[in-house]
């Protein structure tokens, strides 16, 4: 699912709601767990799951076209770990 795909189910779940306002809302959700993961905080979803900022260390890694060394800086990458009422409705017979 697309985000627009988000936006036009909850415009049409929602219809006292204008297309617009789904849309403010769905983008200030996102970008409200973007900006706390920036600050290195932890979101959590109850029911759906979490949302965390995992630190990378510098390393050497290869091409892998040429197999050449390259040094890979440190960075930081998104994590979401699953919650418990997400994995037993997604593994229900």
């Amino acid at each position: 699912m697309t985000k627009s795909e988000l936006i036009q189910r909850l415009a049409e779940r929602n219809p006292h709601l204008t297309h617009r306002d789904v849309e403010r809302i769905v983008s200030t959700v996102f970008d409200e767990i973007t900006a706390a993961l920036a600050r290195g905080d932890r979101v959590e979803l109850r029911g759906f799951g979490a949302f965390s900022v995992k630190h990378r260390e510098a390393r050497t890694g290869r091409n892998p076209r040429t197999g050449e060394q390259v040094e890979v800086e440190e960075k930081s990458v998104p994590f979401f770990k699953t919650g418990k009422q997400l994995r037993e409705r997604l593994n229900t017979g």
